[in-house]
């Protein structure tokens, strides 16, 4: 189901991308939501953006406590037998559908999800994709560039790391890049912070002959922290 699910995001982000726009990231809160809403339609074949109750996705984000500015829902069902192809399928249904297209093409959102259930009885596959125009909740990413070494006596080495990065583009709401922290391992020891940065280079005199190890991260205006970029390096 899961990867059925991934599947179709990333059809979406193709149609997305194709016209010039940036993909919408994966929210796992609003997976959660649009997997419950896939749900709902399969165990109960009410095919409608409004489930019992008068609640809608609106309303279940609302429960989450999601932060958001915008959002909207796309529906589908078929009955087709490979999950791939039913995919495909919903994300042809919903491009030739102007109300669907333009949530799919829309500028206003930055996060997006979906779900996708098989009901039990009459086994059609039914799909939600929940989009979201909310606060940044993505990770700055950084990368080392390069890295230069050079002996200055007979046991120690003259490192110049070089490093990039930047905040990741939303299509909108981007919080914006703040800064790099950048850490380095002796063997055997523990990692030792030279700390935070705005700067993308570095030197520093290490032994030569020994394997150190050496990461950057990038954390953006509104506190994201992107994954470590670790590499090895023996003067």
């Amino acid at each position: 189901m899961l990867d059925t699910e991934l599947q179709t995001l990333d059809l979406i982000n193709a149609q997305r991308t194709a016209r010039g726009l940036i993909a919408v990231r994966r929210d796992t809160r609003i997976a959660d939501i649009a997997r419950s809403r896939a749900a709902y339609m399969a165990r109960t074949g009410d095919f409608d953006h409004v489930q019992s109750g008068g609640v809608t996705v609106f309303d279940l984000i609302a429960a989450r406590r999601i932060t958001w500015y915008g959002a909207g829902e796309i529906i589908a069902w078929n009955t087709a037998a490979a999950p791939g192809d039913s995919a495909a399928m919903a994300v042809r249904q919903w491009m030739s559908s102007p109300t669907h297209k333009a949530i799919i093409i829309s500028k206003a959102y930055n996060y997006a999800a979906f779900g996708m259930a098989v009901s039990a009885t009459t086994g059609r596959r039914y799909f939600a994709g929940v989009f979201l125009k909310g606060p940044d909740r993505t990770g700055a990413w950084a990368r080392v560039t390069s890295v230069n070494t050079a002996p200055v006596d007979a046991v120690r080495a003259r490192v110049q790391l070089n490093w990039a990065g930047s905040d990741t583009r939303l299509q909108v709401l981007t919080a914006g890049f703040r800064y790099f922290e950048i850490q380095r391992r002796s063997p055997g020891g523990s990692w030792v912070s030279y700390g935070t940065t705005t700067s993308t280079s570095a030197t520093r005199l290490w032994t030569q002959g020994l394997t150190y190890e050496f990461r950057v991260r990038a954390r953006d205006r509104a506190g994201n922290w992107g994954a470590w970029r670790t590499i090895s390096i023996t003067p």
